[in-house]
């Protein structure tokens, strides 16, 4: 793309490639041609909405088309993402001479932990339905018979229904920590509905990610070694300040792993991960 506003490159998703827009202060997210410029108006006003409950988001400012394509312009967030945290501590752990301190655990999981339930605080009107969502997600999605997606289906149907602002998509890649605070970006599937929805989603993505296959396989056994510690600290910040704990979100699992398998963000090996949990779920 020949634009004089563009500058690098910075990043690119399932659904979009982002660039550095006139200057560094700002950036500019442009759809790919599987996503369509609706999708793209409704990502720019959940963002709004965020910004305006004051939550500590990119500032939204407006639409621009570049060349056919759909983009919005945002403020530019620098920090790294939570993944990308795990990740290189995975790999500094698997070499001996790299020791690391457990406060670096218990410094993400309480910012995380923090920043989720701000999100959650907050009610708000002219937000998608949460549950209509995750159904019309579930339906849709491949690797599973009717019979199991009906019930699934027929979990989800079982769960109270709540009105708290929710991200729809927190997983580890969306939330970028800057010094001792996050930021969460990708507002695109915000809906109103359960928190436990969302904390489901963060979880499942720290239990069954899987590491990019350059990374040496110690990296991949120390990671595993350190998930279930990671969702527990992050889960005690969240109860102390919500009273919502690990019991709660497990009704959820399976609904939000079957929703996921209609994700283009994550790989195959972990599609069939989250397939064998749902079944075990379903037929334990």
């Amino acid at each position: 793309m020949m634009n004089n506003s563009f500058g690098d490159k910075i990043g690119e998703g399932g659904c979009s490639e982002v660039f550095a827009w006139e200057g560094e202060s700002n950036i500019v997210k442009i759809a790919k041609p599987n996503t369509s410029t609706a999708a793209l108006q409704a990502e720019l006003h959940h963002s709004r909405i965020a910004w305006e409950c004051g939550l500590p988001v990119p500032q939204p400012f407006e639409m621009v088309d570049i060349e056919g394509q759909p983009g919005i312009v945002f403020e530019r967030i620098y920090g790294e993402s939570i993944m990308k945290r795990f990740l290189d501590r995975a790999a500094k752990r698997s070499e001996p001479q790299k020791p690391l301190h457990e406060s670096d655990d218990y410094i993400e999981a309480r910012v995380t932990g923090r920043l989720f339930h701000q999100i959650h605080s907050h009610s708000v009107a002219n937000m998608p339905s949460q549950w209509a969502n995750i159904k019309r997600d579930i339906v849709s999605a491949q690797y599973l018979s009717e019979s199991d997606k009906a019930a699934v289906i027929a979990l989800l149907d079982q769960l109270p229904i709540k009105y708290q602002l929710c991200h729809g998509d927190p997983n580890p890649n969306n939330i970028l920590l800057r010094e001792h605070d996050a930021v969460v970006i990708d507002w695109n599937n915000a809906s109103s509905g359960n928190p436990e929805a969302d904390l489901a989603e963060y979880i499942i993505m720290i239990r069954y990610a899987i590491l990019p296959p350059q990374l040496p396989s110690e990296a991949s056994v120390m990671l595993d070694a350190t998930r279930e510690n990671s969702i527990r600290l992050f889960m005690k910040e969240y109860e102390k300040l919500s009273g919502i704990g690990y019991a709660h979100i497990e009704p959820w699992i399976a609904p939000i792993a079957a929703r996921k398998l209609s994700a283009d963000g994550i790989s195959e090996s972990e599609k069939k991960l989250l397939v064998n949990e749902i079944k075990r779920r379903l037929h334990s």
